[in-house]
């Protein structure tokens, strides 16, 4: 791929140059570097994939499970040997580590490997004799053609949440991959090509808002995931909901970890200060506040300034570099006017990482990792998801007080308890107002044959991505009730 090549759409089997007025600059984040051009397309390519979709889900749908997961098969082994690659993209795109890149290509195998046992993950069941000689069973069939409007922070994994199990169920599927990095996604369905899948099964459009709506709109699209922010993740519901389609959108966070005085505080401040700066705290499962209690106040508080302080920050690509830039100019002025903002409310910036100088990435998007102390709960940072390298640091008295604090949020995707006590732990993972739990643990993304779970603003939908959940989402259940009257069998 030329270093400023204009990126097709890949429709019905074939690469495709987008009829697009308009395209943007696809940025390294850290040397500022152009990629690539990749065009606004309009709603008519969107129609055109989902009909290209819709015609080859007639036939997707008949192909026996078993077959179909053979092209998964395929694709897991074509991902692993073009691991490293795919790796340095997210890298280069995206700008994470290249360890962290790698972590996220690993998790999308994961859910390759996960879905190819659909032959047992879709059964249905039944029961003879419901009344006397009638049977009833209930299958599970696909919807039709699905869609999914992937987040710029995740441009390998997230589709992969969603997208090995639709088509392992029997769906056809359309990809709409962040326009900040497309680059992931080419890579990935130039391989999802060498596996030979019937044309028409996956499709990928290009796009911003037009192509958005268009899925959103289109009647023939009946399923749509979504990852993204929670202002995004409402809109996209409720249009989409509103059009009868079946939705799954995972909206923000402000994810709290709890630190009670008998925790190890120095595995707990590696755990912590991985969770907030890791990816740039880019991720829905990022430490967002660390709320000490009791005497862990001090001792928490001086760790994880020291670390933060020592983060080797610069381009992921480098060796030994902890933390890579964030997405976009953007991101780093909005993030360094939240930084600004908690100042201004009362917060102590003990670790100021604004405007830092990284040599050889003067044009980078860098900003180091960053430490409020003594943030006002009921301030407008404590509420505020920055989606950036900054830790919020709050004190309470007790574990009540700490788990009410956590409660009182509009997020509930994460929270994560520090402790050696099991009574403890166990009041929090009973009590905390969250879809994902941690205990000593700083992510707590759950595993593919888990669903990736999400409550309050946090999520918008019933069934989550991956695992079972992701099995429902894609099927619907059909109930059949059935009666065979012996005289019947006579005439034979």
């Amino acid at each position: 791929m030329n270093a400023i090549s204009s990126l097709p759409n890949y429709i019905n089997g074939q690469w495709l140059t987008s009829n697009a007025t308009e395209y943007l600059d696809v940025i390294n984040p850290a040397t500022a570097e152009i990629l690539a051009r990749v065009p606004l397309s309009p709603a008519s390519e969107v129609n055109q994939a989902t009909q290209a979709a819709a015609e080859a889900f007639v036939s997707w749908r008949r192909t026996p499970a078993t077959e179909r997961v053979q092209y998964l098969f395929k694709l897991k082994n074509l991902l692993e040997e073009h691991f490293e690659d795919l790796a340095r993209t997210i890298t280069q795109e995206c700008g994470k580590t290249l360890a962290e890149s790698k972590g996220e290509m690993r998790r999308a195998i994961e859910n390759v490997e996960i879905a190819c046992g659909i032959p047992m993950m879709m059964q249905g069941s039944n029961l003879e004799d419901i009344a006397k000689g009638i049977d009833e069973m209930m299958i599970r069939q696909p919807l039709g053609v699905a869609a999914v409007i992937c987040p710029f922070n995740f441009p390998g994994m997230i589709p992969f949440w969603f997208l090995p199990y639709a088509i392992a169920t029997g769906n056809t599927y359309i990809v709409k991959p962040s326009e900040k990095v497309p680059l992931t996604m080419q890579k990935i369905f130039q391989l999802i090509e060498k596996t030979d899948i019937p044309q028409g099964v996956v499709n990928l459009v290009n796009g911003t808002k037009a192509a958005v709506d268009a899925i959103l709109d289109h009647p023939q699209i009946r399923a749509i995931s979504f990852v993204g922010s929670t202002p995004v993740a409402k809109y996209i519901y409720s249009r989409g909901a509103a059009n009868g389609k079946r939705m799954q959108c995972q909206g923000g966070a402000k994810n709290p970890i709890i630190v009670l005085p008998d925790a190890d505080i120095e595995m707990t401040t590696k755990i912590a200060a991985d969770s907030a700066f890791g990816c740039a705290g880019q991720r829905c499962l990022a430490a967002s506040i660390a709320v000490t209690v009791g005497e862990a106040k001090q001792t928490f508080t001086e760790a994880i300034a020291e670390t933060a302080t020592k983060r080797v920050v610069g381009n992921g690509l480098d060796q030994g570099v902890e933390m890579g830039p964030v997405i976009t100019t953007q991101s780093k002025t909005r993030i360094e006017e939240l930084i600004q903002q908690g100042a201004e409310e009362g917060a102590r910036l003990l670790v100021d990482g604004r405007n830092p100088e990284i040599t050889g990435y003067q044009q980078g998007n860098f900003i180091r990792p960053t430490i409020l102390q003594n943030v006002n709960p009921a301030g407008e940072i404590a509420r505020t998801e920055i989606f950036g390298p900054v830790l919020s640091l709050i004190h309470v008295d007790s574990i009540d007080q700490a788990i009410a604090l956590v409660n009182s949020g509009q997020y509930g995707n994460m929270a994560c308890l520090f402790t050696n006590s099991g009574a403890a732990a166990r009041k929090f993972r009973y009590e905390a107002e969250a879809g994902n739990i941690g205990i000593n643990i700083g992510v707590a993304a759950p595993m593919a044959f888990f669903p990736f779970s999400g409550w309050k603003d946090s999520f918008f939908g019933d069934l989550h991505g991956q695992g079972n959940h992701a099995v429902e989402f894609f099927t619907q259940t059909k109930v059949v009730v059935e009666r065979w009257p012996s005289n019947w069998s006579r005439q034979f």
